[in-house]
């Protein structure tokens, strides 16, 4: 067996798995907002700044538009978004969010980060830890994205 091929030397194994178990984390919550995970990152981008053409919200979410697409149909008739025709370029789908996604920003914020929070108290991790925590998964997202 080669050293190399051995799961406990797998960066990726320890990504995935945490990748998982927090995604696993969130979803009592985000059941209770009515939404499922990826639903809630196209939320978080529509959050920071409304009104984008789809093609932005895939590239923010490193996804493709196809994977996109159909994401936000569903949440259209969920009543969470709305998608129109661009104005300069009707090619282009321009989604908006509407008064009942704007109100889930408000339920999710009293919700997800208190309860993040208490899932990861044990965790010996400093509010410090975690911000370079993410700076050193930045470093590994841009140096592997396309």
């Amino acid at each position: 067996m080669h050293a190399e091929l051995q799961l406990d030397n797998q960066i990726c194994f320890r990504l995935y798995t945490a990748a998982r178990l927090v995604t696993q984390a969130y979803t009592p919550m985000l059941t209770q907002l009515g939404i499922t995970y990826p639903q809630y990152l196209v939320l978080m981008v529509l959050w920071e700044k409304d009104c984008q053409p789809v093609n932005d919200i895939a590239h923010r979410l490193l996804l493709e538009t196809n994977t996109v697409t159909p994401m936000l149909q569903r949440m259209e008739k969920l009543g969470f978004l709305s998608r129109n025709k661009g104005e300069q370029d009707k090619r282009q789908q321009i989604v908006t969010l509407t008064e009942k996604g704007k109100q889930l920003e408000a339920e999710a914020h009293a919700l997800i980060p208190t309860g993040m929070g208490k899932q990861l108290a044990a965790c010996p991790l400093s509010l410090e830890g975690y911000r370079h925590l993410a700076q050193e998964l930045d470093s590994i997202i841009n140096t592997l994205k396309k």
